[in-house]
């Protein structure tokens, strides 16, 4: 059971990061290439409300299931597009920051398949992420937390996209 409605609590700033999910959602890489990303943050972060969450998401959307599963071992399979993988990479080398930097061969390899605002809005997508998966984990919100019409797939839960 989750520790507290955090969104009803904090309402001005889950406002904003609706914003910005909002402005994300409308952004140029469309909701597979973003349910990929969601998903592989949350799975790096252990968040499990937030990978039934966008698992959910992006079945609903129409992603194969066999490649949903293979989001975690991407690098190892074939059914990646290198614009996937390169969302993928950059996901999980932002999310990991090892010595509080990003190599210049991710970066390169994200920028062979991003422009320069992608690039941006990415990050932004990656960053949103990691808050959320934070704030899902330190209030202990599982999937069993929501009731059956907010769950993955259902049209009620897609218009409250990825909060509570």
């Amino acid at each position: 059971m989750s520790r507290l409605r955090y969104a009803d609590l904090s309402p001005e700033g889950f406002k904003h990061l609706r914003a910005l999910s909002d402005y994300l959602t409308k952004s140029e890489f469309g909701e597979s290439l973003l349910n990929l990303v969601y998903l592989r943050v949350s799975q790096i972060n252990g968040c499990p409300y937030c990978v039934d969450l966008h698992w959910g998401d992006a079945r609903a959307s129409g992603e194969d299931m066999q490649k949903l599963n293979a989001v975690v071992v991407w690098r190892e399979t074939p059914w990646f597009s290198e614009r996937e993988r390169a969302a993928l990479n950059w996901a999980e080398v932002v999310t990991r920051l090892r010595d509080q930097r990003v190599s210049d061969e991710d970066y390169e390899y994200a920028k062979s398949q991003f422009t320069d605002k992608e690039l941006v809005d990415l990050t932004l997508a990656v960053a949103q992420m990691n808050a959320l998966n934070r704030i899902t984990i330190a209030f202990h919100q599982t999937p069993v937390d929501e009731a059956p019409s907010r769950r993955p797939g259902s049209e009620s839960h897609r218009s409250g996209r990825y909060l509570v």
